[in-house]
């Protein structure tokens, strides 16, 4: 009988290390199916036919929106991203719109612009500069000559792994969604894919708003956030990060994050580096549920969800910042939306919307672990004295002459009110009382705008004219390395062959970073050779140099101003040393050619193949710096060994 456990025991350990390492090995995206070679033709004469169309139009302002239905059938084509037979008949219907629109602009025409119903249409990304798609549903009660602004509602969109921009598109043109409210627009987010949202697909939000607007009348104050499933992570995050910019927020199942879900979700203990227990405080919701004071909040579960444990987690971390969390919870429901909860959400978010946003209120809440996530309405942390460690800011309107504020772990503080916001009066000096200190501060300007910036040093606050500047850690410059990647960047390459077999690893991650953006985030990375690179380069993209001083030009230049001591021999921090010939650097820094852009060494986004199966898991995985031993081979979840890793200083040190 012993035997026969002991052997059932080992049969099933054995299940379960075949069924974790199937998973692992699953691609994401999948393969794609057969095309035959009539179709493929077929696609091919499309291309190139909707191709001369798109080259015809110069630069009309429009062209994106005829551009995306090439490019989407276009990827799909070269990279088999096909995934059911039916996806062919999709990408001939989307080629034959492209031509349609295209036909249309020639004459002067742009029935898109003016129709309501479903409509898809596409930006081109600062990021990457690819066409990104975008589904919007444009309700019959638009009319462009009103003298009138529209609510938008976001829609994140659960995980979908055969999600091709071609699967997208279609299903925008011929589904309104789960969710339609009258007399608003609904913008249905790609989000780069299948990543809840996050890096490139968290700018997909705010690229894709800014689009919209210039084609609608939008109501700034009237902007809700809602998705499911992984559109409710989505919307968990967005909320938490950006809790002043929307009206309400309406998170459905998903995840509000890491540890505890995959725990719960998978029984996956995880228990990584210290470095990205760490990270886990960007994209966690829970850790900035104090920013809910701000922003109206409307969570949904189904009852027998295991997904309910987001909201369930979120409600315990806002009850120790005294918020009582309303939770829409449909009676006996999986992995879906009752039909009661809908109407009862929707009810409530109708009267919210209907009150509006507040842009302006007398007391506002921050509290963040990065600057990347550093404003909450007129309130900015312009520095912090230490990051990843929480730093809050509490600030309220006490008199027509001043503020009082409050903070923890900052050293720089703004306050920005726009035209007609100022809540002091437009005369003389005015006074922000900040941690205990009474700071004189210039007045309102005769806009009623109010721009104020405040540092301190040595525990003392005091004004200063501008944000600060020089080598330290601010908004859009703070790490780590995946943060590169959420604006322009340029991958280099070496004109020369990195040496060893460091040298060989560097050359396989940097054609991995390659391949992978393209795969997980949706665009072709700009890539160019380092002697190639011209100042224009420098001055518009972030720099991700690959290989060494001896190999690539820009390297050599940066080399001995990076916060990293870098020699052909060794790489040394904190009296370690490690030798280039197994070992290489992994970093990301301001950039000494430019310092209003990064620089980074060795890396492209962090997360990986492991991660890629489970969107809670993709986090950044690397910090500021480390050093890649080439002794162990690369996986899926490290490029190499991590022999040592850590983060800068806010100095940059």
């Amino acid at each position: 009988m012993e035997n026969k456990t002991t052997w059932r025991r080992a049969s099933l350990l054995a299940f379960l290390a075949l069924a974790l390492h199937a998973q692992q090995d699953r691609p994401v995206p999948p393969p794609g199916v057969a095309v035959s070679e009539a179709d493929r033709k077929e696609l091919e004469t499309g291309i190139a036919k909707l191709s001369d169309a798109i080259q015809a139009l110069g630069k009309n302002a429009l062209r994106s929106d005829v551009q995306v239905f090439r490019d989407a059938v276009r990827t799909a084509l070269t990279h088999n991203e096909f995934f059911d037979p039916p996806d062919v008949g999709k990408a001939k219907t989307l080629l034959a719109e492209g031509l349609k629109r295209a036909a249309e602009l020639q004459r002067g025409e742009a029935s898109w612009q003016k129709s309501p119903g479903l409509v898809v249409r596409g930006y081109v990304s600062k990021i990457d500069g690819s066409v990104q798609p975008y589904g919007l549903v444009v309700p019959q009660s638009y009319d462009p000559r009103l003298p009138r602004k529209w609510r938008l509602d976001f829609w994140f969109h659960g995980r979908n792994e055969k999600l091709s921009e071609v699967n997208f598109l279609s299903e925008r043109m011929t589904r309104p969604g789960e969710f339609t409210p009258a007399d608003t627009i609904v913008l249905h987010l790609y989000g780069r894919y299948c990543n809840a949202n996050k890096f490139a697909g968290e700018i997909d939000l705010f690229e894709a708003l800014a689009d919209v607007k210039r084609h609608y009348n939008i109501d700034e104050n009237r902007i809700l956030v809602r998705g499911f499933s992984m559109g409710g992570a989505a919307a968990w995050q967005f909320a938490a990060h950006y809790a002043g910019l929307w009206a309400a927020a309406a998170p459905g199942a998903g995840f509000s994050e890491t540890a505890e879900f995959l725990n719960v979700f998978q029984n996956e203990k995880v228990n990584p580096p210290e470095w990205e227990q760490k990270l886990w405080r960007m994209y966690d919701a829970t850790v900035y549920a104090a920013n809910f004071i701000n922003l109206p909040l409307v969570a949904y579960s189904g009852e027998i969800d295991r997904q309910k444990q987001a909201a369930d987690i979120m409600a315990k971390y806002l009850d120790k910042e005294g918020i009582p969390m309303v939770h829409v919870i449909g009676p006996q429901t999986p992995h879906r939306y009752h039909p009661d909860s809908k109407v009862i959400i929707d009810r409530k978010l109708d009267a919210i919307a209907e009150r509006g946003r507040d842009p302006y209120p007398r007391r506002v809440k921050l509290v963040t672990y990065t600057l990347r996530y550093n404003r909450m309405k007129w309130l900015v942390i312009d520095g912090m004295e230490k990051h990843w460690e929480k730093a809050t800011a509490e600030a309220s309107v006490h008199n027509k002459e001043s503020l009082q504020i409050k903070t923890s772990n900052v050293s720089g503080i703004g306050v920005e009110y726009g035209p007609g916001g100022a809540p002091v009066e437009v005369m003389g000096k005015a006074t922000i009382d900040i941690d205990g200190q009474s700071v004189a501060v210039p007045a309102p300007s005769s806009d009623r705008s109010w721009h104020i910036h405040l540092i301190k040093s040595n525990g003392k606050w005091a004004h200063t004219p501008d944000h600060p500047n020089g080598a330290v850690k601010r908004h859009g410059l703070q790490g780590p390395i995946d943060d590169a990647f959420m604006s322009s960047f340029l991958i280099v390459l070496p004109s020369g062959a990195p040496q060893g077999e460091a040298g060989k690893r560097i050359n396989e991650e940097a054609a991995r970073a390659i391949r992978e953006w393209r795969r997980q985030f949706r665009g072709d990375a700009r890539v160019k050779r380092d002697s190639e690179v011209t100042p224009e380069d420098i001055a518009q993209h972030n720099l991700i140099l690959w290989g060494d001083a001896a190999s690539n030009s820009l390297i050599a230049k940066v080399r001995d101003k990076l916060p990293v001591q870098w020699t052909a021999d060794a790489i040394s921090y904190k009296g370690q040393r490690f030798s280039t010939a197994t070992n290489y650097p992994a970093l990301i820094a301001p950039n000494p050619l430019n310092q209003r852009k990064y620089v980074v060494i060795n890396s492209g986004f962090t997360f990986r193949e492991y991660d890629y199966l489970n969107n809670a898991r993709q986090i950044s995985k690397l910090p500021d710096w480390a050093v890649i031993d080439v002794t162990t081979p690369a996986n899926g979840r490290y490029p190499g060994r991590v022999a040592a890793a850590g983060f800068f200083d806010e100095k940059w040190q």
